[in-house]
């Protein structure tokens, strides 16, 4: 009994191991990042998952900020720094070394998702681009 006990658990382990890897994507130590806030029964968050999300991770934008989706009833997270709490789901927020860039509350469909989160991005990379080159008064 007690091999099958050892074995479940192990199976329950690597179950838990592989839902939280696809669940947060995004490691710790990562800049930049898109947190969707869901929540349970969302019909939006449900459509957001089937028609941008399995994409996503294989796009230009997901190589850039990685996503990671939080359940809103959990609370905020801790270790960000919004601009205003989070309220309604599903809510996207791009996140760049801990604070938030900019958000999209809602969602309509995979065209409005990518018209909306294009400028966003774009200003990701600027923000980057900036903190990147050097200061022109630096000396060569």
């Amino acid at each position: 009994m007690k091999f099958f006990a050892t074995r479940a658990l192990r199976s329950l382990i690597a179950a838990a191991a592989a839902w939280a890897s696809l669940t947060f994507a995004a490691a710790p130590g990562i800049a930049s990042e898109l947190i969707m806030f869901d929540r349970a029964g969302c019909p939006y968050c449900v459509k957001w998952k089937k028609e941008v999300g399995p994409g996503y991770s294989k796009t230009a934008e997901g190589a850039l900020a990685p996503l990671r989706i939080h359940n809103i009833a959990d609370g905020q997270i801790k270790d960000i720094e919004f601009k205003r709490p989070v309220r309604f789901s599903p809510t996207f927020v791009l996140v760049d070394n801990g604070r938030e860039i900019d958000r999209i509350t809602g969602y309509l469909d995979n065209a409005t998702f990518w018209g909306l989160y294009a400028p966003m991005i774009e200003r990701l990379k600027a923000q980057k681009t900036e903190t990147q080159a050097p200061h022109k008064d630096a000396k060569k």
